[in-house]
């Protein structure tokens, strides 16, 4: 054999690795996530996506080998987010993570095929995305975010961390379901605790809306979940804390981010569930047979240095049962 198709041979030879590689990954299962409230330099999105990935790893799928993912990141804007659930059912991917109400009622809404494991979505019976917690039925299952009575306890704890609070604004998004719900269990308690509860609608601006509702002393402020509050955090911290506004916030990460007191389920721990569901559903399961799965455990995180900020001193009984206390 000559030289030349010697070398010719040994170059295919060693190519023959790459292009089964190649191959492998084109054929990978296809996992499309929407990520409604993230943008993707968000640490507490990243964080997440990690928490996702470990566990799709500990099962056996190589998120580099063994599957494909795309993100699709909405970074709150509710226009991004309907463009990329419009793309996702037109690909129609092997499967799609739903994150957020907004991204879910967006893929819903429109009739997405492909089977979906949401997370970070409060209330999938309510809103029609789901048949029962424990049969969903369709194509659709997941780990639910809050309970409605939720916005009854953020008024509690807020009212135990600041007592003699005369009013407080809840930051309300009417494009949200839930919303109304935890409006509702917040108002319910109220006048045992002697506030009342104003709605400051989350629309274009915050700013504005919440300079409005400090004008007046003995207020405070409970924060939502929704795509705008979750990525304008750091924004709506500050704001609080220059008016004066004692704030509770629904994920431990917006007290790392300055917020003053958050209360809320542990969101590592259903994304975790999440990538197990993904893989169940991978081998063949039917989301319709993956019961809804509620949060297990509730985290409470104070911030002091925004304590401090405030003039506040944070009663030694709530310190003592806080999972975290940032100094």
């Amino acid at each position: 054999m000559r030289r030349r198709d010697i070398i010719g041979l040994l170059a295919g030879t060693m190519a023959w690795p790459f292009a089964a590689c190649a191959q492998q990954r084109a054929q990978a299962p296809r996992i499309a996530m929407l990520i409604a409230s993230y943008t993707e330099a968000d640490k507490a999105g990243q964080v997440r996506i990690t928490a996702f990935l470990t566990v799709l790893q500990t099962l056996g799928m190589n998120p580099h080998r063994d599957i494909r993912i795309d993100y699709h990141w909405g970074g709150g804007s509710i226009e991004r987010v309907k463009a990329f659930a419009a793309q996702l059912v037109q690909d129609a991917p092997d499967a799609i993570i739903a994150v957020g109400d907004l991204a879910l009622a967006q893929l819903h809404q429109m009739k997405s095929a492909s089977p979906i494991v949401f997370t970070q979505v409060s209330e999938p019976v309510d809103s029609g995305f789901v048949a029962s917690l424990a049969r969903p039925g369709g194509n659709i299952t997941g780990f639910q975010n809050f309970e409605p009575e939720m916005g009854g306890k953020w008024l509690g704890v807020l009212n135990e961390t600041v007592p003699g609070l005369k009013r407080v604004g809840v930051l309300f998004g009417s494009d949200a379901i839930p919303h109304t719900s935890f409006l509702r269990a917040a108002e319910k308690i109220a006048p045992s605790l002697g506030v009342s509860v104003v709605i400051i609608d989350i629309g274009s601006d915050i700013e504005g809306p919440l300079a409005a509702f400090a004008q007046e002393s003995d207020s405070g402020l409970i924060v939502f979940p929704h795509p705008r509050t979750i990525a304008n955090r750091r924004l709506i911290s500050s704001l609080a804390i220059r008016h004066g506004l004692p704030a509770i916030y629904p994920y431990r990460y917006f007290a790392n981010d300055g917020g003053l007191v958050a209360y809320g389920p542990d969101q590592l721990d259903q994304w975790r569930g999440a990538a197990m569901y993904i893989q169940r559903i991978l081998k063949g399961e039917k989301p319709a047979n993956l019961p809804v799965q509620a949060p297990t455990r509730y985290e409470l995180a104070i911030n002091l240095r925004a304590a401090r900020a405030l003039g506040l001193t944070v009663p030694p009984s709530l310190l003592t049962r806080a999972d975290e206390v940032i100094e």
